[in-house]
């Protein structure tokens, strides 16, 4: 048998936070840092109409009850423009404080000169540098939707789009490089204009007056390999804050599964201050689902925690029975639902970490390394559930009623544990 090698330390660790420039989105209680040494931060897109005002505060509320500690909406024409002062001050007297983004595109210069109620209540304006503007238009049009974040105090998220980048910048850069002795790759080229796009255009934000401290860039599109190579190019460039987004990401598990990889990749390397997971909803489907991708990719890296992590085995042969993937899903749901009102109550509680197995094979040593954990009966086994609270073997569980048993006793945990914080 070969002898064990010496000991190396294989904590694998991200690399350093790229150092950008604090932004502050907000004023007051409600107020978010994003950049600097603050925490990455998650973010959401209403897709409400947001000239219906019900609508709209209520899907903002329940965007913001998720976890979503910035909502942007779309203010696409004046009975939108309009509408934002009604959604800012019901959402203010329903206690939800969260920053609000406008989304602006092709005439937002004009519906914050012609709605300055607008102007103010919003926390943040989105400028798209490729829609912004045509021809001898798009410096004028820029610069007056900078003005008005200068008037009224706003940051600004200058985001380019891969699907409107600006077609004079790119056809220049194009030109340029055909005439060069090692002429690049047309996506090559087409990464460049797009990094070029966003920087240039901070660049005359910061000329018009905005403080570099009032600027966060982004740079979104639909291929991985094009989102980390862009946001690599941003990141060697520039100290400004960088917001996170594969743009078009898809529905279901291919959304989630190239949003992750895209920005897992990127924030292991140490690059981006906030984030937003962008999937296509199934018709009906719940919006939030995107906050909760974006809070599980944070923490399953290890950058932050929102809910106390469940884990629970996969299934085999040896659990046919159906109870450990019903409790794990009960258990998971219920902690996510309680939350809200624990994070207020127990301190620190979201770092809870919880087991839910379900056989003899890894069930008993998963739990005793969990902070409570329960390990169900196989298939075959005899109709008992041990549980380990901290390491040890705590009681032993039978009968119809384990479920709602253990979440008693993981309750009664948290107040005992995190109670007297």
């Amino acid at each position: 048998m070969s002898q064990p090698a010496d000991l190396i330390d294989f904590h694998a660790a991200p690399a350093a936070r790229h150092r950008t420039v604090a932004v502050r989105i907000g004023e007051g209680q409600g107020a978010v840092m994003v950049g600097g040494d603050a925490p990455i931060v998650v973010q959401s897109m209403t897709n409400t109409d947001t000239a219906d005002v019900e609508s709209t505060v209520a899907q903002i509320a329940a965007l913001a009850r998720a976890g979503s500690e910035i909502v942007r909406i779309t203010v696409d024409r004046d009975e939108a423009a309009a509408a934002v002062p009604r959604i800012k001050d019901r959402l203010l007297g329903m206690g939800v404080t969260t920053p609000l983004v406008g989304d602006f595109h092709y005439i937002g210069h004009k519906l914050l000169a012609e709605h300055p109620a607008c102007a103010r209540a919003l926390d943040k304006y989105r400028i798209n540098p490729g829609n912004v503007g045509f021809k001898d238009k798009k410096d004028r049009q820029f610069a007056a939707i900078v003005e008005q974040a200068i008037e009224h105090g706003k940051a600004v998220r200058i985001g380019a789009n891969w699907g409107s980048l600006d077609q004079e910048l790119l056809t220049g850069l194009m030109d340029r490089n055909s005439k060069s002795a090692r002429p690049l790759d047309a996506r090559a080229v087409t990464r460049e204009a797009l990094v070029c796009s966003a920087l240039w255009s901070a660049e005359r934000a910061e000329e018009i007056g905005l403080p570099r401290d009032r600027i966060i860039l982004s740079a979104k599109v639909s291929a991985v390999q094009d989102l980390i190579a862009v946001y690599k190019m941003l990141a060697a460039r520039s100290d400004h804050a960088l917001h996170l987004g594969l743009t078009e990401a898809g529905m279901g598990s291919k959304g989630i599964v190239a949003s992750s990889a895209a920005m897992g990749i990127l924030l292991q390397e140490g690059i981006g201050d906030t984030i937003r997971v962008s999937l296509t909803p199934e018709p009906g489907g719940d919006r939030t689902l995107e906050v909760t991708v974006a809070q599980e990719l944070l923490q399953t890296m290890g950058f932050r925690t929102f809910v106390p992590q469940v884990a629970a085995c996969p299934g085999c042969g040896r659990t046919t029975s159906t109870v450990f993937q019903e409790l794990a899903r009960d258990i998971q749901g219920y902690l996510r639902d309680e939350m809200p009102g624990w994070k207020a109550r127990y301190p620190g509680v979201e770092t809870l970490n919880v087991a839910v197995m379900g056989c003899i094979v890894n069930g008993p040593g998963e739990s005793k390394h969990a902070d409570i954990g329960i390990s169900l009966p196989g298939t075959g086994e005899a109709p008992a559930a041990p549980v380990f609270i901290d390491g040890k073997k705590a009681m032993t569980l039978r009968g119809a009623g384990i479920a709602n048993e253990f979440k008693l006793i993981v309750t009664d945990y948290i107040e005992k544990r995190f109670g007297g914080a």
